[in-house]
């Protein structure tokens, strides 16, 4: 008798729940009505608008577009930069997070907060502030100019803004990781015998292998996409110091609209290839974790 109620009991309060939570159909197709035609009118027809553009007068155009010095050079100076700043990015995103979450240490609190400082920060603020350093009447300017080095208006510039406003992807989406999975297989492993770069090698690293490269597939992405900070720090210099924003903006406001959608089309391109990258990623690490807690015997 008690175990039947009981029974009435969890078939009641289970009803209740799916009560509190469902929705009737017309409200559910309103939502996702609602939802399809927002993600069509601000994201699938601009995109094919910028493909429509920069085909508009035809495929000869569109890889003239693509084939001058300029463009050329525009490109490469992007994938250069990118070249550079994620791996700089990767590595202070792993030793940042490795020791937020494995250790205590005076100054932890003041580290996180920095981590987020460029999500606060406006990417042409930060230019500014690499003008004010390490510009010709900056802090650092006069000895630069003794020393002939150039930051600013040349590339190490363009690679220190990029660096500045991607830092905090990777270490990002580490920290949370590796705080939730704990130090006890650290812990094991050092026990037995194993140093800290087999440690990290052999025990953290696969651990942590697709947030990682998650981070890194965004912290490119914004890389290549990066406008305010580098636009201040470069001194758009034709065939130089432009990046590939930078020479859609250039075409753009020369009205010479098929080049700059053209350019515009292959950065699209590039972000649509990040968006597959990062669907793979999770749905990866999502059967990893299915497949792992599979294996997990249950509760008893």
């Amino acid at each position: 008798m008690a175990g039947s109620i009981a029974l009435r009991m969890a078939a009641g309060s289970r009803a209740a729940a799916r009560s509190a939570t469902a929705e009737s159909r017309p409200v559910r197709w309103l939502l996702i009505g609602v939802s399809l035609l927002f993600v069509t009118l601000f994201l699938l027809v601009p995109l094919l608008a910028v493909f429509t553009q920069a085909l508009a007068k035809g495929v000869g155009a569109y890889v003239e577009a693509l084939g001058t010095p300029d463009a050329l050079s525009a490109i490469r100076l992007t994938l250069l930069v990118a070249a550079i700043a994620v791996p700089l990015n990767t590595a202070f995103g792993l030793a940042a997070a490795w020791a937020i979450a494995k250790f205590n240490f005076v100054g932890k609190n003041i580290l996180v907060t920095l981590i987020d400082l460029p999500f606060t920060i406006s990417p042409v603020i930060a230019g500014l502030m690499f003008v004010l350093l390490f510009g010709r009447q900056g802090w650092l300017g006069p000895w630069l100019d003794e020393h002939g080095l150039k930051v600013i208006f040349s590339v190490p510039g363009i690679v220190l803004a990029t660096v500045f406003v991607t830092f905090p992807f990777v270490a990002r989406e580490l920290v949370p990781l590796m705080q939730s999975q704990g130090a006890e297989e650290e812990e094991a492993a050092r026990v037995l015998g194993a140093g800290g770069w087999q440690t990290f090698r052999r025990v953290t690293l696969p651990s942590i292998k697709w947030g990682l490269l998650y981070g890194v597939i965004l912290c490119n992405a914004r890389a290549m996409g990066e406008f305010g900070a580098v636009s201040v720090v470069s001194g758009h210099i034709r065939g130089q110091t432009n990046t590939m924003p930078l020479h859609v903006e250039v075409l753009y406001n020369e009205y010479n609209f098929s080049a700059a959608f053209a350019v515009a089309s292959l950065l699209t391109a590039l972000a649509l290839v990040t968006l597959v990258a990062k669907t793979l990623v999770e749905w990866r690490a999502a059967r990893r974790r299915a497949h792992a807690d599979a294996e997990t015997p249950g509760e008893p």
